[in-house]
């Protein structure tokens, strides 16, 4: 059996992450799937998936990272064509990848007991970002 669903979110961007491991799990609890595999996917090239663990220190050394991998303050030929000076937040979330595969047993998400499902926002502006589920099982 194959559900769809869809996750809306509002973003401040600027390597805003957001936890959405409840909304992921409330979708597979409202489907009739038991057990399977949930795909998640946001709709959009400056945005991204990954699982991490949700905590201060981590999303901090998180967005660090990305400044030191992809500086903001570099030129992208993007922005040379486009103007809108986000080239770095499409380099960003290529990276990192607009989808995410996670299983899940008894309408419960496999996750490890710190490991949240996150979505990292890597525009320059707040957005509002679509995030589409995929769930498979049985």
């Amino acid at each position: 059996m194959v559900t769809n669903a869809h996750i809306r979110v509002q973003t401040r961007g600027n390597c805003d992450l957001i936890d959405i491991t409840d909304q992921v799990a409330r979708k597979i609890d409202e489907s009739k799937v038991n057990d399977g595999t949930v795909t998640i996917f946001v709709a959009g090239s400056t945005a991204a998936l990954t699982t991490i663990e949700f905590e201060r220190g981590v999303l901090s050394d998180f967005q660090s990272m990305w400044e030191r991998l992809v500086p903001k303050d570099i030129p992208y030929r993007h922005d040379a064509a486009w103007g809108d000076g986000n080239g770095f937040s499409h380099v960003r979330s290529s990276l990192l990848g607009p989808s995410l595969v996670v299983p899940f047993v008894n309408k419960r998400l496999t996750l490890g007991t710190w490991q949240q499902i996150i979505l990292a926002d890597f525009d320059n502006r707040p957005r509002s970002r679509d995030i589409v589920l995929q769930i498979m099982g049985e």
